[in-house]
């Protein structure tokens, strides 16, 4: 099933809201020549959401795609008239904050834009004063402003790039209903449509539309219609309150210049109230606001109304009754910050409607099941017309042009998505859209989804959880607090200054103790952790620990030509001989710009017959759909993760633990590094693989889920005497960091090449390695880097954790970066507490990626002193992991 759409087919897009005019516009610029555009309801201000969101444009967004897709959509619009009016207005965001702890967001905020390069300013009450004339600047600490930010008029948007696209060719067809999609063995063929008269109502007999590709736009009424396309997305419409108060003499309703503002237009900043979940801007002489901060109120999909509702009643189906008891708190706090306006009736109220993900994220991409049906989905004006250009390059050229892991309506489990999950996580993502997102922050609804064999003993043994992907992981262990007391615990009390002094070096004996570093860590570091992590890792690097890896997603590739065809899906070269151990190969998968699409671990289990660790649902749809249309199905492509369980046994003690329970040569002559083997293990059947993502002497360790209980205990059993702790993720994580291994999505996606994230030896471009080559060689071999390199840095523990998306700065910067561009981003970072500092990667151009260059990381508005170094930190020359 291929992505790519050929400009001559027959494209039909569902709904002329802000996202489906884009794409017919971009779809049409891009030489598309046959496009039509349908809405149920009237040109161009169909009912949707688009037709009375507020326009809000906030660019800074923790996700970079996200805050990418933004300046995005301003940068089309910008400069754009529709009949002498403005697509919108640069007018600039002004963020406030009246308690402490929002400042520091804001100062977080503000590294997030300087990394994505926002234009933005930490400003103090009197330019707030300045900016928004009339708000109560004593309560008022600070704002985040940026200039660049916009209002956008979603109507006139609409109605001017569907007007373009008609004027290029594509077809605007109003009051036209999909009833349905046609489809033939598997493939889309045409919709069928009723043409609809001026109540909404059928007025003649349904006709068929042609088709090849059909993409589903309809905003609130998404979930319905992604379901002709064989899916089923996790999006959930939410209402949430808006009013206008009446025109008052307060607001100038005059630009700067004295020019009058139309109904719709400001001429101050849009404002957000984060802590009080409001937001407000002018609306000409009136002010408009917004209230996230009530309960949240679903709506459930099949209650929305259509075209009727809003030719009868003329309002739209995405205006809701306004309800005023939970409006109240934001009236109440409007009147606190802007005191002017505190008695101001309303002139109109309503509740609007949006789409709210488990994630915020929009859903995007074709459908797995239905060929030429693709989605653009739960997308607000804020990412539009990015949106579109994504879509549109994704579906005419087969490369969306950035990363979309973020994006990819195939990001989900399919297990997950029943009813209740995609309304609960809906539900709570509205309630937390304005809410500051602390470290390790999870879900706290619809726990429990999916434990592990294990889950029962690591919550007996106090684990703390977080959820990823449905799984119950456990963060840290609180039985393991005795470990702080352990008489044998090896701690430095010394902190290492990376930048002024030598880099502290993991011993060369691979016997020698290892002491650790327990950071005092400051309160946003100290959130959702715990020093047990540092303890964890000590028992890891020490003695040796078991860690539930279950929730990490395992296929298994078998049938007549699994080798032929994995090898062109790798970059490694995957037919090893099979022998007395099994061969297990790191590799990568590249998309056809030689971007990493993903990378993963392979083990020929036989001629035919492979075992994947991958990167989790898109890895497996995007396996499972090559497969299919690439061998006709003669190579199978199944989800093995709930029926099977892995633990990792790692730390110098761990071969002491598994020899006497193994019925197999586990020894470093019997089993090498990246080498595996079928055998038993405590009278269970197992795959032990000779991995480690910690950087220690171990194994993973595979069974059947109805087996994992018994290994584990008699695993933990057999460890007692040597000191065997359970150990969570966070240790997992410090732990893989020091010793230089990436995360796939954060560290390095798709927009980067091999070379680039040094991942380089994992890559076989040689014809006489791999004759036979893999999917993006080509590209790779003429274009190997992107000008940028993927670096590790150190920095100090005590200066704190930068988190993704913090910004980079070469050399000293003291003020973290004020008046100077950043030149890079952090993409992760944890405290290395065997090496005394911390550790993290960050991406920066070419130049600034020598060992020993001075970098400064932003961390809440100021900046950290760091430095690059050689990867990695910990024992880099891999005594430790074959010994």
């Amino acid at each position: 099933m291929s992505d790519t759409v050929s400009p001559s087919a027959r494209i039909v897009i569902i709904g002329a809201g802000v996202v489906g005019a884009a794409l017919a516009d971009e779809l049409v610029l891009r030489g598309a020549t046959d496009v039509t555009l349908v809405d149920q309801g009237p040109l161009y201000s169909p009912g949707g959401s688009s037709s009375h969101a507020p326009g809000f444009v906030f660019q800074t967004n923790p996700s970079r795609v996200m805050s990418l897709l933004a300046q995005r959509t301003l940068d089309k619009l910008d400069g754009l008239e529709l009949d002498g009016a403005p697509l919108l207005d640069r007018v600039g965001g002004l963020e406030i904050a009246t308690t402490d702890a929002q400042l520091n967001e804001l100062k977080r905020r503000l590294g997030f834009a300087r990394a994505a390069g926002v234009p933005a300013e930490l400003v103090g009450p009197d330019r707030v004063a300045e900016l928004w004339p009339g708000l109560d600047t004593t309560l008022i600490l600070g704002a985040l402003y940026s200039p660049t930010d916009a209002a956008v008029y979603a109507p006139r948007a609409v109605e001017f790039q569907a007007r373009r696209a008609g004027e290029g060719g594509a077809e605007i067809l109003g009051l036209t209903r999909v009833t349905e999609v046609l489809t033939e063995d598997g493939q889309v063929t045409g919709v069928v449509v009723e043409d609809t008269g001026d109540r909404g109502d059928a007025r003649e007999a349904p006709r068929v539309l042609p088709a090849d590709v059909v993409v589903a736009c309809g905003g609130i009424w998404g979930h319905p219609l992604a379901r002709a396309g064989g899916l089923r997305v996790p999006m959930h419409p939410m209402e949430h309150g808006f009013a206008w108060t009446v025109p008052t003499d307060v607001l100038p309703g005059v630009r700067p210049d004295g020019t009058p503002l139309r109904d719709d237009e400001p001429s101050r900043p849009i404002v957000r109230h984060q802590g009080a979940g409001m937001y407000f801007r002018e609306f000409g002489g009136r002010l408009g606001i917004g209230a996230y901060e009530h309960r949240p109120i679903p709506v459930a999909p099949e209650d929305l109304t259509d075209t009727a509702h809003l030719l009868t009643t003329g309002r739209h189906p995405a205006m809701r009754r306004f309800t005023a008891e939970d409006f109240e708190f934001t009236r109440q706090e409007l009147g606190r910050v802007f005191p002017a306006v505190k008695d101001l009736p309303f002139e109109d109220e309503f509740n609007g409607v949006f789409s709210f993900t488990p994630d915020g994220g929009p859903l995007l991409g074709p459908s797995p099941k239905v060929a030429g049906f693709w989605c653009a989905q739960a997308v607000w004006v804020t990412q539009s017309a990015g949106v579109a250009q994504v879509v549109a390059d994704w579906m005419l050229k087969g490369d969306p042009g950035i990363d979309t892991h973020e994006l990819d309506l195939n990001r989900f489990d399919p297990a997950l998505l029943s009813d209740s999950w995609i309304r609960g996580r809906a539900v709570e993502n509205y309630d937390e859209v304005y809410d500051i997102h602390f470290p390790h922050q999870s879900t706290a609804v619809n726990r429990g989804l999916k434990t592990s064999p294990f889950h029962l003993r690591t919550e007996q043994a106090g684990g703390v959880f977080t959820e990823h992907n449905g799984w119950e992981r456990p963060l840290w262990h609180e039985s393991n607090l005795k470990i702080l007391e352990d008489p044998g615990f090896l701690t430095r009390d010394a902190v290492v200054d990376p930048v002024n002094s030598p880099v502290a070096e993991a011993p060369v004996d691979p016997d020698a103790p290892v002491a650790v570093t327990v950071p005092r860590r400051d309160a946003w570091d100290r959130l959702n952790w715990s020093p047990v992590a540092a303890a964890e890792a000590w028992a890891t690097r020490n003695r040796a620990a078991v860690y539930d890896m279950t929730s990490l997603t395992r296929v298994l590739v078998r049938g007549p030509g699994a080798t032929t065809w994995l090898g062109a899906r790798c970059t490694g070269v995957t037919d090893r001989p099979v022998g007395r151990t099994l061969p297990v190969v790191y590799t990568l998968m590249l998309d056809g710009t030689g971007g990493i699409l993903s990378d993963v671990t392979v083990t020929r289990l036989g001629e035919e017959e492979y075992m994947l660790g991958v990167n989790g649902p898109l890895d497996v749809v995007r396996l499972s759909l090559s497969a299919a249309s690439e061998t006709g199905g003669a190579v199978t492509v199944d989800d093995i993760t709930t029926a099977s369980c892995c633990l990792g046994l790692w730390g110098p003690r761990a071969r002491d633990i598994l020899t006497p329970l193994a019925e197999g040569d586990v020894s470093n002559d019997g089993l090498r590094y990246f080498r595996a083997s079928r055998m038993f293990v405590a009278g269970v059947p197992v795959l032990v693989q000779r991995v480690s993502y910690v950087g220690e002497l171990g194994w993973e360790i595979y069974t059947a889920a109805a087996h994992g209980l018994r290994l584990w205990d008699e695993i933990v059993a057999a460890g007692a005497e040597y000191g065997l702790v359970p150990a969570g993720r966070l240790a997992f994580n410090s732990l893989r960091t020091e010793k230089g291994y990436l995360s796939w999505g954060s560290d390095m996606t798709r927009e980067d090449t091999p070379g680039d994230a040094g991942l380089g030896f994992a890559v076989k471009t040689s014809p006489e390695v791999k004759p036979d080559g893999f999917t993006g060689r080509d590209a790779l071999l003429e274009r190997p880097t992107r000008g940028r390199r993927l670096v590790t840095f150190v920095s100090r523990l005590d200066a704190g954790v930068p988190e993704a998306g913090a910004p980079v700065w070469a050399g000293e910067v003291p003020d973290a970066g004020a008046g100077e561009a950043a030149i890079g981003r952090v993409t992760g970072a944890d405290s290395g507490y065997v090496t005394g500092q911390t550790v993290g990667t960050a991406w920066v151009p070419t130049q600034y990626s020598e060992p020993g260059t001075v970098l400064t990381v932003g961390r809440f508005g100021r900046g950290v002193s760091a430095v690059v170094v050689e990867a990695p930190v910990y024992d880099p020359g891999g005594l430790r992991i074959r010994r």
